[in-house]
């Protein structure tokens, strides 16, 4: 499979999409994950949560997922997504099988400032496209990413990860009231954590109330990086050696991607 394939779901399988067709309409859901020779961290997570959206959107979802699934290269490293698609009033199933983008240990963020820029908060996809483009005004600015925050300064996740920070050896996490997208490598995180007999808070929090302490950041790419600065926010910090250590744990939950038997198109 060429680098940068895109795959249209035809109802019984997976065709090569014509030029410009997964660029038209609305994203409805999506879902990404990064693939390292065939393994790849809590898939069965990513499944639910595309699912638990797509599955109300078009019927056969879960026939689409499996025939993805089964597309994806087991050698090599990639970051695949699936997509649901809303044009000329029909909803239509994309598999982008993208080679994976360099990953970094580290990143800096930016608050947003301004309205709420979420259409749907708790669902990956909708917000994709306007997400991205204040990810790319906050590279402007000196920035990785951009901070989203409840009307009252409270934070909830980045435009593409989620947040989780350190109280002496408690790992937080945004209130789970804040609306934001359940996040897979958060959940795998927790999962570590609880099994380590690790303390965990879940809190509101402003940035400024984030001063002095060690902020990560956790998505499916680049797993769990550290915020080296935060630009015109709070200073951070960094417990030497911790966030390799949890990185290393992840990296035990991969697993080989399901072997899923689909019939031909």
């Amino acid at each position: 499979m060429s680098a940068h394939a895109i795959l249209r779901w035809t109802g019984t399988g997976l065709d090569a999409a014509m030029q410009g067709e997964a660029d038209d309409g609305d994203i409805l859901v999506a879902d990404s994950w990064l693939v390292t020779d065939g393994t790849a961290l809590a898939i069965a997570l990513h499944r639910d949560r595309f699912l638990a959206t797509a599955s109300g959107l078009a019927r056969d979802a879960e026939a689409f997922w499996d025939a993805a699934i089964a597309a994806i290269p087991r050698t090599g490293e990639w970051f695949p997504r699936v997509e649901l698609r809303r044009a000329g009033g029909r909803v239509e199933a994309f598999l982008r099988v993208r080679p994976a983008p360099e990953r970094r240990l580290s990143t800096t963020l930016l608050t947003h400032e301004g309205e709420e820029p979420r259409e749907l908060p708790r669902i990956k996809g909708p917000s994709l496209e306007v997400l991205e483009a204040l990810r790319s005004r906050a590279r402007d600015r000196g920035a990785d990413d951009i901070v989203l925050v409840d009307p009252l300064g409270h934070v909830a996740e980045t435009a593409s990860s989620a947040l989780a920070w350190w109280r002496s050896d408690i790992l937080c996490l945004p209130a789970q009231e804040l609306d934001r997208v359940d996040s897979v490598t958060a959940r795998a995180l927790l999962a570590l954590a609880t099994a380590t007999g690790t303390q965990l808070s879940w809190e509101t929090t402003t940035p400024e109330e984030l001063d002095g302490l060690e902020v990560w950041t956790l998505n499916a790419l680049h797993g769990a990086r550290i915020v080296t600065e935060w630009v015109d926010g709070p200073a951070t910090a960094e417990k030497p050696g911790r966030l390799g250590a949890w990185r290393a744990r992840l990296e035990t939950l991969r697993r080989p991607l399901p072997e899923m038997t689909v019939a031909p198109a």
